[in-house]
């Protein structure tokens, strides 16, 4: 559900409410385990039990000043690929970091046609053509769609580069793509969004605050099915817990849940037994993907601890070990 809105002659009468009940509703009946969307304002969204899960980066940095900390040679070949032949060899690449990120979508070859590859002059704003070039090296690889938008300075080039979508296998890869887009000739600035917020360029680079590195909420993520979603997920150690879950909006989520994990998989049962936990499903959702710790949100006096030890203990199993990143907006 996009795009919708209610008159403004028909507003506070709980219409969107009743949308998104019989969304989730609908979604509950499908047997969905979660929803999970981009909000266009953060404060529609939690009333209807949706947490934030995700954080995004963004970037704007003086070409001259992407300068690596590490001196080294540039490595492998990088080769511009025309976006007609870019359906077929990016999505291999996508596939393999998408497998092993929390938070990257699935796409199909219609997405790919259609969405990340399209280039319609009504969607340049402004700027050029889609660019899309691609760096491989010894099996590891990566891919870089930019465009430039033209502006000079009185015959000075203050071209903005944006950066739509960088996506690398490995370290290396990631290095040496963005040697790629700072080489780029005729930039004044390089503008990316959509990064995940514990991006290796904060690291790489010799003067990280040259970023200008802001940060928005990302994915906003909503428990459908609390049993089936925490069943789903994949658990960093083997433990139980037992969490008790306060929902007004779907209350067949509402209630005590046992979740138990064992050699990396996890089982989640309603129980009757004493809660370790207590919090709403929105809480539970933010720290659903492993980005928000539950510390974190303890702090934050969103959840509260029955058992000692218990915040500690949901961390050890929720933990991952990188931030949940999803690639674009949807």
């Amino acid at each position: 559900m996009t795009l919708v809105g209610v008159l403004p002659t028909h507003r506070r009468r709980g219409i969107l409410r009743e949308l998104m009940r019989r969304q989730l509703r609908d979604a509950h009946e499908r047997g969905d385990p979660v929803a999970i969307l981009y909000a266009s304002e953060a404060l529609i969204y939690p009333r209807f039990g949706y947490g934030v899960a995700s954080f995004d980066g963004w970037a704007a940095i003086e070409r001259d000043r992407a300068v690596f900390r590490d001196p080294s040679e540039p490595v492998g070949q990088t080769r511009l690929v025309p976006l007609g032949d870019a359906a077929n060899v990016l999505p291999p690449i996508y596939d393999r970091v998408r497998a092993v990120t929390t938070g990257m979508l699935s796409r199909t070859p219609a997405w790919w046609v259609h969405h990340r590859l399209r280039d319609l002059p009504h969607d340049r704003q402004g700027g050029g053509p889609k660019f899309c070039a691609v760096w491989e090296s010894d099996g590891e690889a990566a891919y870089a769609l930019y465009r430039v938008h033209d502006k000079w300075d009185e015959f000075i080039p203050a071209n903005p580069l944006e950066v739509i979508e960088v996506i690398a296998t490995s370290p290396l890869a990631q290095r040496e793509i963005w040697r790629f887009v700072f080489g780029i000739d005729l930039i004044r600035t390089i503008n990316a969004g959509f990064l995940a917020l514990d991006h290796p360029l904060t690291l790489l680079l010799a003067e990280p605050r040259r970023l200008r590195f802001t940060v928005n909420d990302g994915l906003w993520l909503r428990l459908v099915d609390i049993a089936a979603a925490l069943s789903a997920r994949r658990y960093a150690a083997d433990a139980a817990i037992v969490f008790e879950v306060v929902d007004t909006f779907c209350d067949w989520d509402a209630g005590r849940w046992q979740l138990e994990s064992q050699a990396s998989r996890g089982q989640a049962t309603r129980t009757t037994r004493q809660s370790d936990l207590r919090l709403t499903s929105e809480r539970l959702a933010s720290a659903y993907l492993g980005g928000i710790s539950f510390a974190r949100l303890a702090r934050a006096g969103w959840v509260e601890e029955v058992t000692p030890g218990a915040v500690a203990r949901a961390d050890m199993m929720f933990r991952i070990d990188h931030a949940p990143w999803c690639a674009e907006v949807f």
